[in-house]
């Protein structure tokens, strides 16, 4: 029961929710840059949340499947295709020996997320199966896909019901809620932090005013952007803290540096603000040469797109009930 690896991708890793509870050790977080898109793909494909799925950059993989999979994508529309025929995100597809999935042009988004039912055999590293580049563990063997990698399904659907169990996964009625979906916001809402008031009035003005363009450096570890510097009243030191998904760092060049899922674990740099969970997946979604403006929002209503969202996960969760006692029969 596996997968061969034709083409990686541009870059093809391995992610999950993340490695919590070691940055004190200097391990970050990592995980889903786009964690809504990797949740989706795990509940469409009959899985918890928690199983790692493969995170695809732009360019997706040709994966040659040696036994039948049922799957799903979600994220970005990168055009994929089942053996050249076109193939819808958001589904759960039945994949059958010796098919080829395949990636074309990109349509919108910038990394999509495959799930298979029951997952992919990976080590444990420090409770994560996420890959961390930098440290070159994790995920499979602690970097991105290679072609001629073969990648081991811990679960396969009997091949004499394939057909049957396809016709029953059609009949499943999916409703995406909007806060779920791939929809792409011209304003990031975020919250100001205690080193907000460090920052002159006129720079606060231009942060929340004027637009920001992702600069070509923008990776997992941090988005750099471009536009009007970002200057502090006065020069001052600042003891170092521990980092967060989402925060707004200025280092001494006035460039901002949005923190992303592969953030360092602890940093020196005044935060001029922290960006809304919820918008968290837009912004990873996005490429280097786009436009961020951003738009203040208090921590209340920030909480309250939150929850909004988990509701709507927690509603999806209980309509694919039916999706998860297929695979149970």
């Amino acid at each position: 029961m596996s997968i061969t690896v034709l083409k990686p991708g541009l870059l093809s890793s391995f992610q999950d929710l993340g490695r919590f509870g070691h940055q004190h050790l200097g391990v970050p977080v990592g995980g889903a840059m786009d964690s809504r898109a990797h949740r989706l793909a795990n509940l469409l494909a009959g899985n918890s949340e928690k199983q790692a799925t493969l995170e695809v950059t732009l360019a997706g993989p040709s994966l040659r499947f040696d036994a039948p999979a049922c799957i799903a994508i979600s994220g970005a529309h990168l055009n994929p295709t089942l053996n050249k025929e076109p193939i819808p995100n958001n589904r759960p597809l039945i994949v059958r020996t010796g098919d080829v999935l395949a990636f074309g042009a990109r349509a919108a988004g910038l990394r999509a997320y495959i799930a298979w039912n029951g997952g992919i055999e990976l080590p444990s590293v420090l409770s994560s199966r996420s890959t961390y580049l930098r440290g070159g563990f994790g995920g499979y063997q602690g970097r991105a896909l290679k072609a001629g990698d073969v990648l081991v399904l811990r679960r396969s659907p009997d091949s004499a019901r394939l057909d049957e169990l396809e016709q029953e996964l059609w009949k499943i009625k999916v409703y995406l809620p909007a806060i779920l979906g791939l929809i792409p916001r011209s304003d990031i809402r975020v919250m100001r932090g205690a080193h907000t008031p460090l920052f002159t009035d006129a720079s606060i003005n231009d942060f929340l005013t004027t637009g920001y363009r992702i600069g070509p450096q923008s990776e997992r570890m941090g988005y750099r952007l471009e536009g009007a510097r970002l200057l502090m009243k006065s020069s001052k030191q600042l003891l170092s803290e521990a980092t967060s998904f989402g925060s707004i760092q200025v280092p001494p060049d006035g460039n901002p540096i949005v923190l992303m899922a592969d953030r360092q674990t602890t940093g020196g740099y005044a935060k001029i603000a922290h960006v809304a969970t919820v918008d968290l997946p837009v912004i990873a979604q996005c490429m280097p040469g786009e436009t961020l403006r951003f738009t203040e929002t208090t921590l209340a209503q920030a909480q309250q797109l939150d929850s909004q969202r988990e509701e709507a996960f927690d509603r999806l969760c209980q309509t694919l009930r039916p999706l998860r006692q297929l695979f149970e029969s």
